[in-house]
């Protein structure tokens, strides 16, 4: 009886591979389940052919394939895995597990694959690439440029990866390296948006103002109308004292995107066009969005445009406003300038004098403004 009982479950095991190496599979009908992105029908057509076990790895990759593309993440994970105790060697598996731990947000067992791949393949682009993005999600910024490095001398003109390895250049004042990076990928592309961008920046950091305004424009007729764009092509302008441009650009950029920085540099260019009361209004919008320490020199700014305008009394407060965030010696020196000679207040006058004095100016940059407050002291407290 036992023997009976072994020869039928041989028999039966026999059956199950023989039927999973012969499975009959629609080609056909296959290919036209992916040829209208009905991934999760192909997906339950192939299931219901390979009844499991599954043991060939063909089969396997075809239902992990459409798992995958029908976003069954989960059951693309298992089937690879399968494949890969099947064959531990298998490169494309094993980028396939990195992947999909990529879309399923886990990072560290991705990067255990990829590194697995990295152990017997140095030169693979794509990992080095995914590494990278792994590094920058982890912050931590030494391994994602080793990462980018080693992608980009693989694959210079690889767009993605020149733009990500030029801007961390440009941030870290790496001009000259960030140019030859680009230098490379734009020869392949010399239209590519993502580049463009990468150059734009580099170029506003190398304070080269009419290549920055010609990339600018280059972007917008692209249709890249971002604030970033239109934020560096208004400063190029102001920088080339082209203030009506500079006001144009800023103009343009949409409301959500203004920040401290267009709103500063609005403000400016509405200065040097000497029209201090639409300066003083971009300043004050620029308080409002501040969130650096500029804002001292903001209220400078307002101060100084009030006194342009013959506003004496305001420009005082806004001094004043102004040593709230940032006791600067050049602000009480105003301040004692302006009350001694605008608002003929001898007291206050020499209040700030003293107190310019007293916060010790660099006295190889303000010598002149040293020297004027020592003797209009002298005067005043005769």
């Amino acid at each position: 009886m036992k023997s009976i009982v072994i020869l039928i479950t041989i028999s039966m095991l026999s059956a199950s591979v023989y039927a999973q190496q012969t499975a009959k599979i629609d080609d056909a009908l296959l290919l036209d389940y992916y040829q209208n992105q009905r991934f999760a029908d192909a997906a339950d057509y192939l299931k219901r052919n390979y009844p499991e076990p599954v043991n060939s790895t063909k089969a396997l990759g075809q239902l992990a394939y459409t798992s995958n593309m029908a976003g069954r993440l989960a059951d693309a994970e298992a089937y690879y895995q399968r494949i890969y105790s099947i064959d531990s060697t298998n490169t494309p598996v094993l980028y396939s597990l990195g992947s999909l731990n990529l879309r399923r947000g886990n990072n560290s067992k991705a990067e255990l694959y990829y590194k697995r791949i990295l152990e017997r393949d140095t030169t693979n682009f794509m990992v080095y690439k995914q590494m990278a993005t792994i590094s920058n999600d982890k912050a931590n910024f030494d391994d994602e440029i080793y990462y980018l490095q080693k992608a980009n001398h693989i694959n210079p003109a690889e767009p993605d990866v020149a733009a990500d390895l030029s801007d961390i250049y440009v941030s870290l004042k790496l001009n000259d390296q960030a140019e030859k990076v680009l230098n490379l990928a734009i020869i392949a592309d010399r239209q590519n948006i993502v580049l463009l961008n990468s150059l734009m920046k580099l170029q506003y950091a190398q304070k080269k103002w009419p290549e920055t305004i010609s990339n600018c424009l280059k972007l917008l007729d692209f249709g890249d109308h971002s604030g970033l764009v239109l934020t560096k092509l208004g400063i190029a302008y102001y920088n080339t004292k082209n203030y009506d441009c500079s006001l144009s650009a800023f103009i343009d950029i949409d409301a959500m995107a203004q920040n401290e920085t267009s709103y500063y540099y609005t403000a400016l260019a509405y200065k040097a066009l000497k029209d201090q009361n639409m300066a003083i209004f971009y300043l004050q919008k620029t308080i409002k969005e501040a969130i650096s320490p500029n804002t001292a020199s903001y209220y400078g700014e307002i101060a100084d445009s009030n006194e342009k305008l013959k506003r004496y009394q305001k420009a005082a407060t806004a001094y004043q406003k102004s040593l709230q965030f940032d006791q600067t010696p050049v602000i009480y020196y105003a301040l004692a300038t302006l009350y001694d000679t605008s608002l003929n207040n001898r007291r206050s006058a020499v209040l700030y004098y003293k107190k310019y004095l007293a916060v010790k100016p660099p006295a190889d940059k303000q010598k002149n403004y040293i020297n004027y407050a020592k003797s209009r002291l002298t005067v005043l407290n005769k």
